[in-house]
């Protein structure tokens, strides 16, 4: 809000923290992993000027770039849409089917009516389709359903920061196996991702949905510079000493079992190795 005081034409964008704390057994709210597919997206189309990060978010690893990238997709008036094959990408890129849409993540399909609200998105899109073609686009009101404006376009973005279609949920199978001893039948996650279910939590199993993660600084284009405010390295010593805290205390669980705190997060002597990639400006 104050940059835009100085410079009305730059493109602003915050990265938000998941505000759940480390291991935790629920998921983020569903409007910051929008607004976090958003920035993401916007990073990677060269979309941001300014970039507002709290020091403790750049320490999470991320889905790589390349799974945005594969999971995004766009559709406009006139072309045509088979109503069925866009419910399977819907399930696919892990929106939730509803009987009203309330909330980013979901869709209802009535007929040859479709609601939508796509993560990123501040509202949500009603399509109507005429046989198989797209006649109209109009975006609605959440409180009372009726349409507002119509747009000519609407872009689709994951529906979480992980993939839930059947390989990936193999491929999560396979490496709980290989980091975690015992039983994997008896592990809630392990059943659970087998049963297609995103259980409340999964996050912070994120790693094990892909062969490599990424971190923030995989998104940052090469010109970019960066500014630390205050003693970043404080910040981080404390999140690291609470987090290991809590998977000492967690690590034993046979039934949910927890990956280590490296697996998840970036240390301190790391952020800085990937800040020393870029121009920095320090401000105590």
């Amino acid at each position: 809000d104050e940059i835009a005081l100085f410079d009305p034409d730059l493109r602003v964008r915050f990265l938000p923290d998941w505000e759940t704390l480390p291991y935790d057994r629920f998921s983020p709210h569903q409007d910051l992993i929008s607004e976090r597919l958003r920035t993401l997206h916007a990073l990677m189309q060269n979309e941001v000027d300014v970039l507002l990060v709290p020091v403790t978010t750049a320490l999470y690893r991320l889905a790589p770039p390349e799974f945005l990238a594969a999971y995004t997709f766009s559709f406009r008036q006139g072309e045509a849409l088979n109503e069925e094959a866009l419910r399977q990408q819907l399930m696919l890129a892990n929106y939730s089917h509803v009987t009203q849409v309330t909330a980013p993540g979901e869709f209802s399909i009535r007929g040859g009516l479709i609601d939508l609200f796509p993560m990123g998105s501040a509202l949500p899109y009603r399509i109507d389709l005429f046989d198989n073609e797209i006649e109209s686009i109009r975006s609605f009101d959440v409180d009372t359903q009726r349409s507002l404006y119509p747009v000519k376009e609407i872009q689709l973005l994951p529906g979480r920061e992980f993939p839930m279609d059947e390989t990936a949920r193999n491929q999560f199978r396979a490496r709980f196996r290989e980091v975690f001893e015992g039983d994997p039948s008896r592990a809630l996650p392990y059943k659970d991702i087998g049963n297609g279910i995103a259980f409340a939590g999964v996050e912070y199993y994120l790693p094990l949905f892909f062969e490599r993660t990424a971190t923030l600084f995989d998104y940052l284009p090469e010109a970019a510079f960066t500014v630390t405010l205050g003693d970043p390295a404080a910040t981080i010593r404390n999140f690291t000493q609470d987090t290991y805290g809590r998977w000492q205390f967690l690590k034993s669980d046979r039934e949910r079992p927890v990956l280590p705190p490296e697996a998840l997060f970036l240390n301190d002597e790391q952020l800085f190795g990937e800040l020393k990639r870029f121009p920095r400006l320090s401000l105590s």
